[in-house]
């Protein structure tokens, strides 16, 4: 730099100035503070911490080994206190408190295999006495869709009740077995003797709160199908005809109908069905026509 040059820099800054400059850069040539961690732990990843949260709420019997032992697997790696301290920021309870309420989202995501449902569907019947309601208790496996009728009757009463619950248990051949769950309404009809019998054969009962209809689906939709298809189209005379009109829709439910929500399969189907493209197609009739059968036979 010229003599006339540096005369003008020290006309327009002091040599102080001028070593601020220099200390400045210097500084932050050196600085390596964006290369450096913050004290303590470092901070949990958050789509980590989202796993923790989401595993203890889809799984209430597990605790913080539990969660941690699983996000190992997955290639986390996590202690089962930073486990807690997670759960606990979101305020979610330790495992023993969790397992002792059941929410009835997870309830429902049940093995369905374990699940029985149960209720009353009525009828009117005319009778000598004049019209009189009967009342229908069944009993449906909502993973299978196989139902079960366990009788008809004008008066529920607590003995006929009594002797419903004997038979939808017997060991042989009842509809239900040790280690289901038995989804049932507040009816009164569902006596105290009634359910002391389920209890006794090792089904956990599931009543279900009041007015709440859309708990017990499929056992409502049955209903509504059974209403419509059929029960709604007939007039009955005498309890003899009821019992016709349930066996023979049964009957169709069961062997002939296609099933919607099992993907149109029939459920235990008694011919098989052919898939070939000739031959001629055979109709089978129930209750007067109301219920029809199509099928080619198989060869």
């Amino acid at each position: 730099m010229g003599k006339q040059a540096l005369a003008e820099v020290a006309s327009i800054v002091t040599p102080d100035t001028i070593l601020t400059w220099h200390r400045k850069l210097v500084a932050q040539k050196c600085d390596g503070t964006h290369q450096r961690k913050a004290p303590g732990r470092p901070p949990i990843d958050a789509e980590l911490e989202g796993l923790v949260v989401r595993m203890a709420k889809e799984n209430r019997s597990w605790g913080y080994d539990r969660i941690a032992g699983a996000l190992k697997h997955l290639g986390y790696t996590i202690s089962d206190q930073t486990v807690g301290n997670i759960l606990k920021r979101h305020g979610i309870p330790p495992v023993p408190e969790r397992k002792k309420t059941t929410t009835w989202k997870a309830f429902i995501r049940t093995p369905r295999e374990v699940l029985v449902a149960t209720d009353f569907m009525t009828t009117e019947v005319w009778t000598l006495g004049g019209l009189v309601t009967y009342y229908i208790p069944f009993f449906m496996h909502p993973g299978s869709r196989k139902v079960h009728v366990a009788g008809v009757t004008p008066y529920p009463d607590e003995r006929w009740m009594i002797q419903i619950g004997r038979h939808v248990t017997m060991a042989d051949w009842g509809c239900l077995s040790p280690g289901q769950y038995l989804i049932h309404d507040r009816d009164s009809k569902y006596c105290s003797a009634f359910q002391r019998l389920i209890d006794d054969a090792g089904v956990t009962r599931v009543p279900l709160p009041p007015q709440s209809p859309n708990l017990n689906a499929y056992a409502e939709r049955w209903v509504r199908s059974v209403q419509e298809e059929a029960l709604s189209q007939l007039i009955l005379f005498g309890e003899q005809s009821l019992r016709h009109a349930r066996k023979g829709y049964m009957t169709h439910f069961h062997q002939e109908r296609p099933h919607q929500g099992k993907g149109n399969v029939i459920l235990m189907p008694i011919t098989a069905y052919s898939q070939r493209q000739d031959g001629p197609i055979h109709c089978r009739e129930r209750l007067g026509g109301l219920l029809k059968d199509y099928r080619r036979e198989a060869a």
